[in-house]
């Protein structure tokens, strides 16, 4: 008997090794496919989820946005995403651009399509005018409500555990535990 279960013993550790492993070369790669964007779009943030409804009807709370930035100037019209030192970046268009004499930098004015009145109040308080340096990338595309996986994630934070608690155990305990949750 002493044979059989260390034999067993030194299969489960090659399984949990391997699994180890597994999720080592998945996180990996994730890391090098999001670093390799970044580089091909110019963008610290390639991909953005439309977190509210104030862009719509252009684009919907859930969207994904795809996103590229180059030198080229930013012009009245465009869609941007800016981030002047918030948790989370906004997604607006651009409605006016300011480019004052003897500077290469232009300064921007943004306001999101279902909103009355500019961003201006989302600026910080010094500011009157989005200074370019802030904009971290234009939307050249969108996948509509694909964003939704990340929102309900975020907001309902149990339904994020039990998608991990999915991964770890038996299907039929997570399926009654993630209806359990959804009917909450």
């Amino acid at each position: 008997m002493g044979w059989v279960e260390e034999k067993m013993k030194s299969t489960q550790i090659r399984q949990i090794l391997y699994q180890a492993i597994s999720l080592g070369m998945i996180i990996s790669s994730a890391l090098m496919i999001w670093k390799g964007l970044i580089c091909i779009t110019g963008s610290e943030s390639p991909v953005v989820v439309v977190l509210s409804g104030s862009m719509e009807p252009g684009f919907k709370r859930g969207d994904i946005l795809f996103l590229y930035m180059n030198k080229d100037p930013i012009r009245a019209g465009e869609i941007v995403v800016f981030n002047d030192g918030r948790d989370i970046p906004i997604v607006h268009r651009v409605i006016e651009v300011h480019e004052p004499q003897g500077t290469k930098e232009a300064d921007i004015l943004t306001k999101g399509d279902a909103n009355k009145f500019d961003d201006r109040i989302l600026y910080t308080s010094s500011q009157h005018w989005l200074q370019q340096k802030y904009i971290t990338g234009r939307a050249v595309g969108f996948l509509p409500y694909l964003g939704w996986v990340t929102i309900i994630m975020t907001e309902k934070p149990i339904i994020k555990g039990d998608v991990f608690f999915l991964q770890a155990s038996d299907a039929p305990i997570c399926a009654r535990q993630i209806m359990f949750t959804l009917d909450v």
